[in-house]
């Protein structure tokens, strides 16, 4: 690096030169480069630092350290050694091993540039999401344990005959097309790509088993396996799947739920290779996993997948890109599919493995829609009720039969009001924000602010003047108050916001939960209502029918089957996503999802990239990407400046007068354009000419 050959601009942040006298360097690849842990973009490079002898044994690519970067000890990593450096000044010499543990693998470094470039990111941040905090009490006892062997078999071991590693028509993989072929390819140490669309949520045929088979076959074969989930309820029931059909230890959860302690002692042992397994959350997907085979993906269209910190990757991404360089297996799995993964479908990078409609029939519920004619005959209120005749029948039937489940839309009592006489929406005068009411009875049935939490009152409607207010929106708790009273005697269970519940039990009894909350019943539920469904399809969002689709999904697969008395309601309006579930279709309606958005020319049939903060700034960065990219003859297609519409309270990361501008750019010019949306952020951010400004590539929100 030549620090006297930049701009004075950027001189700040290089390190400084030393004096002569310094400590005498290794002679063995004397040079380190190290990835300072900085998330300024102008500094998103390797430096070179001396490697002083006394330290040459356990400065190792991978390893943590603490370097002097201008006049401060900053911490790094070391990316690799070599024997040169074209600096032309004397080195500074690194200041301190802070760890001797490689704890970034090659693959995982390649993997966390790969993830940067792709999301035109830092790979500072990155890392930050790749490795875990360091425990240094857990290194001492890594340090100290003797070497052990690896917890896998050795690879060509031929697995049981009849278990579900050797694909035998007693896996629960044997009910879908291509089900078995895949799992015989991956037990013979192949590498095939699929994705599945499971029909059943629960019991011993449920999307838990399936991962698991798959994992299992990966595993008997000598290699490893890399499983996301969104949440800790699906890891719990992925690891009490998966531990029957491997050896103890070899399974590993890395989750910020469980804790810095246990979570850093699972990175440990799947650095070492005792563990060959490792299952978790989104930033599992960085798993240092020893021979990897497989990495598969669960619920990808869950939003929880998404970092929620720069560069704000996806977790169904980081895994596609690990499975290109490391040439494993991948599938992705989810009882809807995701507009993305019909891409990869349509592309013949994925092969589908789903049922056949005799084994739809035999598995699924039956579904009705309350909006359709033979029912709005039957009902001429059903389309304005919000529990309509059918749906009040199957909770009644159902109930007498096992649990019923009742999916509503939001949170709370009444999360939003409105006036009583204009109907304008209730806005707090303290900060504009959407008035609730959390509770019927004392402090919690005055109306509050739920951005500021401000009281309200002495409302008044800023529109008509009027004092009286009604529910804009009825919450869970609402709901289960008035299905209480429908149902005298039952027994009735929210499972919401805080409150979330992973299970009930087999009893009698009504469960309202909200969207993506819905508890797992051991033998299934006896009925399932689907409440509020217009209002999820008329989210102002690209994908608020596919996100409905998905939803729906996972409630409806959580009903026993139609031959067993199993029912699902639905109360939305007869649409295209009410049909594919009424047809049980998930693969339909992406199918038609993909197609619309192609002739639109909107993602994922193209890429996106925002641009979002003060107009000054945001303005300035488009005109020059726009300018760098026309001097290479590619033009992108825009939208904005617009004004952004806030969904939550203003902060100094957010303001009311911030724009955002979108950038729609093919696959094929991706690599390109990303490079540039890249090059031009850290100029921007050297000359600290403007204010600072989000940069976001495929955000699922921003349209």
């Amino acid at each position: 690096m030549r620090p006297g050959a930049v701009q004075p601009t950027l001189l700040q942040g290089f390190p400084s030169v030393p004096r002569p006298s310094g400590p005498q360097l290794s002679k063995d690849r004397p040079v380190a480069k190290v990835l300072v842990e900085s998330s300024l973009p102008h500094l998103d490079r390797l430096f070179d630092y001396g490697v002083p002898e006394a330290l040459d044994e356990s400065a190792k690519p991978g390893v943590r350290v603490k370097v002097k970067f201008n006049g401060q000890d900053l911490s790094g990593f070391i990316m690799e050694r070599v024997a040169g450096s074209d600096a032309g000044h004397t080195l500074v010499p690194l200041a301190k091993i802070v760890s001797p543990v490689p704890v970034l693998t090659p693959a995982v470094r390649e993997l966390v540039m790969s993830v940067a470039a792709r999301y035109a990111g830092t790979a500072s941040d990155v890392l930050r999401v790749a490795v875990p905090p360091r425990v240094a009490r857990l290194e001492k006892e890594f340090a100290a344990a003797e070497p052990v062997g690896t917890a896998g078999p050795a690879a060509g071991t031929v697995p049981p005959s009849g278990s579900a590693a050797d694909g035998s028509a007693a896996s629960a993989w044997a009910s879908y097309r291509n089900g078995l072929p895949f799992l015989r390819h991956l037990a013979d140490g192949g590498s095939p790509r699929a994705v599945l669309n499971p029909l059943q949520g629960f019991g011993a045929g449920g999307w838990p088993q399936l991962l698991a088979e798959a994992v299992a076959a990966a595993y008997a074969a000598g290699r490893g396996a890399v499983v996301v989930v969104p949440d800790y309820r699906d890891l719990d029931r992925l690891e009490d799947a998966l531990l029957p059909l491997l050896p103890e230890g070899a399974v590993a959860r890395l989750t910020a739920d469980d804790g810095p302690t246990p979570r850093y002692r699972n990175f440990l042992n799947l650095l070492a290779g005792t563990a060959r397994v490792a299952i978790g959350t989104r930033s599992a997907a960085f798993a240092p996993v020893k021979d990897l085979g497989l990495v598969a993906c669960w619920d990808d269209g869950d939003d929880l997948h998404i970092e929620q910190r720069a560069p704000y990757a996806h977790a169904r991404e980081v895994l596609l890109l690990r499975a290109e360089q490391e040439g494993t297996a991948c599938l992705l799995a989810g009882h809807a599919r995701s507009t993305e993964t019909q891409r990869l479908v349509e592309a013949g990078w994925a092969l589908t493995v789903e049922a056949g409609r005799p084994e739809v029939r035999r598995t699924v519920p039956r579904v009705v829609n309350t909006a359709d004619s033979f029912e709005q005959e039957r009902d001429p209120l059903a389309r304005i009720a919000r529990l309509p005749g059918a749906a009040w029948r199957a909770a009644k039937e159902g109930l007498e039969r096992g649990p019923v489940l009742v999916q509503v839309a939001r949170a709370g009592y009444a999360p939003s009001l409105a006036c009583e006489t204009c109907r304008e929406p209730a806005r707090c005068g303290n900060c504009q924000g959407p008035l609730a009411v959390a509770g019927a009875t004392g402090t919690s049935a005055m109306p509050q602010c739920r951005w500021c939490s401000t009281p309200a009152p002495d409302w008044r409607c800023g529109h008509c003047g009027g004092r009286r207010l009604r529910k804009g929106a009825t919450g869970a708790i609402r709901t289960a108050e008035e299905l209480g009273r429908a149902f005298p005697g039952k027994t009735v269970i929210t499972s919401s916001g805080d409150h979330v519940k992973a299970a009930v039990g087999p009893g009698n009894a009504l469960v309202v939960a909200t969207v993506g909350a819905e508890p797992v019943a051991p033998g299934g539920y006896a009925a399932a209502l689907l409440l509020d469904g217009d209002s999820l399809l008329r989210r102002e969002t690209l994908r608020a029918g596919e996100d409905t689709v998905r939803r729906w999904f996972n409630a409806a697969a959580l009903v026993r089957p139609a031959q067993e008395g199993g029912l699902v309601v639905v109360t939305a309006a007869d649409t295209a996503a009410v049909g594919a579930l009424l047809r049980w279709d998930p693969a339909g309606y992406a199918q038609r999802e993909l197609s619309l958005r192609t002739e639109l020319q909107l993602p994922p049939a193209v890429r996106i990239a925002s641009a979002t903060g003060p107009r000054a700034a945001v303005e300035q960065y488009t005109a020059a990407v726009a300018a760098e990219l026309g001097s290479a003859g590619i033009t992108l297609r825009t939208a904005g400046p617009a004004p952004l519409v806030l969904h939550g309270p203003p902060s100094p990361r957010r303001s009311a007068e911030d724009v955002r501008t979108l950038l729609f750019f093919p696959y094929g010019q991706a690599a390109a354009v990303t490079r540039v949306l890249r090059v031009a952020r850290a100029a921007a951010a050297a000359k600290r000419s403007a204010e600072p400004f989000q940069l976001r590539l495929d955000g699922v929100d921003v349209l």
